[in-house]
């Protein structure tokens, strides 16, 4: 017998509020208790008007990723803040539109280019680094996501956004605000009224969201034109998109070129930055784990900074990597939208439906992984990455629409962790509490503070 929509299994919603309550309350752990209390597929009620099914089976996630694109769509043209802050860019276009731009940006996220982005990444670092005191007290998440905020500058866009933009502290504070914003609105009992009000009423949410939208805006659009008026290839994404031509000779709109400019801008130093952040605050708790890893930087590096050439011998560094990404999953959930009724098992989900996917479900699942909660990189092994299925463990998204920037993530990551760690040990500040921030990225709420301590090498040098 077949079940409808309507009987897919899940939490009994409130009248008007939905599951709203349960998954303000906790995000995380809403999604987690879903999958582990109705199983791999569950509808929850998050939207008025629509259904949101969770998948957690990996087949059935490799069908949804699979097929974007073609049955399912990625739907955030639904999402009035994304839609704001990114426009029409990589993350959020479809269909022709979105082919046409990742064949255009494509190119700068070929091997050969992103070999050389390497030498940008260790140079912002050591300047980073430059100004940490021993002994001092530090925000380590506002230091590493201002780091890679100026490396993507640089790097994609021939900026440097430290001398240009007062230490790129603007940027900074207007994306804390968007993202704050995002949480508010998406994640609280508020939702339901705030589908019903424009976002161009001036309620103090949306004014602060519009006016960090607008700081944002008038950064790129001032690189932009910067750019135009030198009319110099800089060999970078920026010129490849300000060169791109239609078949009819016609170049990209400023609009156009601000959403994509905007989009690889954020997603390009965001999720990179998250990761480094909860990599540093779990080997604050592991000190056997840092131990072995400041062992393999001594033999590997032996006191010089990190290239690229030195990656592949960087092996349990990259280990930490995967299992931080594991653990805080820089992105936590991504969702799509069916364009037609789909079958998954028995169930019949329908068209316009949210589908569901949490990184943060699947890489905690107790049936993939062997004490899923503990911070254990000696579990990737090569073996084990054999026998792991597909579609369990996916930080980049998969499919036609795995993110475009996931190697210069992985070398970015592994080269700012490396050059830091032979340098700097962390100790965790007790009297700061770190509080988990399920926004459209997995961010630390309020920061992690952490006390800096040079390596004895360090100080005598």
């Amino acid at each position: 017998m077949t079940n409808q929509g309507t009987n897919v299994p899940g939490p009994k919603p409130i009248p008007f509020l939905g599951n709203l309550m349960d998954v303000g309350a906790n995000p995380l752990r809403f999604f987690e208790s879903c999958a582990e209390t109705y199983g791999p597929v569950v509808k929850v009620s998050l939207e008025k008007g629509r259904d949101t099914y969770i998948l957690s089976r990996p087949e059935h996630i490799q069908y949804v990723l699979n097929h974007t694109q073609r049955t399912f769509t990625k739907g955030y043209h639904r999402d009035r803040i994304l839609s704001m802050v990114l426009g029409n860019g990589l993350v959020t276009s479809e269909g022709s539109f979105w082919l046409r731009q990742r064949r255009l940006s494509q190119p700068a996220f070929h091997q050969h280019r992103i070999e050389k982005y390497a030498s940008i990444m260790t140079q912002f670092t050591e300047r980073m680094l430059l100004n940490w005191q021993h002994g001092e007290t530090r925000d380590i998440h506002e230091d590493v996501m201002q780091c890679t905020m100026e490396i993507v500058g640089k790097a994609l866009f021939d900026v440097d956004l430290h001398t240009a933009y007062e230490g790129s502290n603007q940027v900074g504070v207007a994306l804390d605000q968007v993202f704050h914003e995002y949480v508010k609105q998406y994640t609280s009992v508020s939702r339901r009224l705030l589908e019903m009000v424009p976002i161009s009423l001036p309620l103090p949410g949306n004014s602060k969201l519009k006016k960090s939208v607008d700081k944002l805006d008038q950064i790129i659009y001032d690189i932009i034109e910067q750019r135009k008026k030198e009319n110099h290839d800089h060999g970078d994404l920026l010129s490849m998109l300000l060169l791109a031509r239609d078949d009819d000779g016609t170049g990209m709109s400023n609009e156009q070129l601000r959403d994509e400019v905007m989009t690889l801008f954020l997603a390009g130093h965001e999720t990179t930055a998250n990761l480094l952040s909860w990599t540093f605050y779990l080997l604050a708790q592991h000190p056997s784990v840092e131990e072995r890893l400041v062992k393999e930087l001594d033999n590997v590096l032996d006191g010089r900074a990190p290239s690229f050439t030195d990656i592949s011998e960087l092996r349990y560094t990259q280990a930490i990597i995967k299992e931080s990404m594991r653990l805080y999953p820089p992105v936590w959930l991504i969702t799509r939208e069916p364009m037609e009724d789909v079958w998954i098992d028995e169930y019949c989900l329908p068209a316009g439906c949210e589908i569901a996917l949490s990184q943060w479900v699947m890489h905690r699942h107790p049936d993939y992984f062997n004490d899923p909660k503990s911070f254990m990189p000696d579990r990737w092994s090569q073996e084990f990455e054999k026998s792991l299925p597909p579609y369990v463990y996916f930080p980049f998204g998969a499919g036609p629409r795995i993110c475009i920037g996931n190697n210069f993530a992985m070398m970015e990551a592994t080269l700012l962790l490396a050059a830091i760690v032979q340098k700097f040990h962390f100790v965790l500040d007790k009297t700061h509490q770190v509080i988990l921030e399920p926004s459209i990225t997995l961010r630390p709420q309020k920061g992690i503070y952490v006390q800096v301590e040079k390596r004895i090498g360090e100080i005598e040098g």
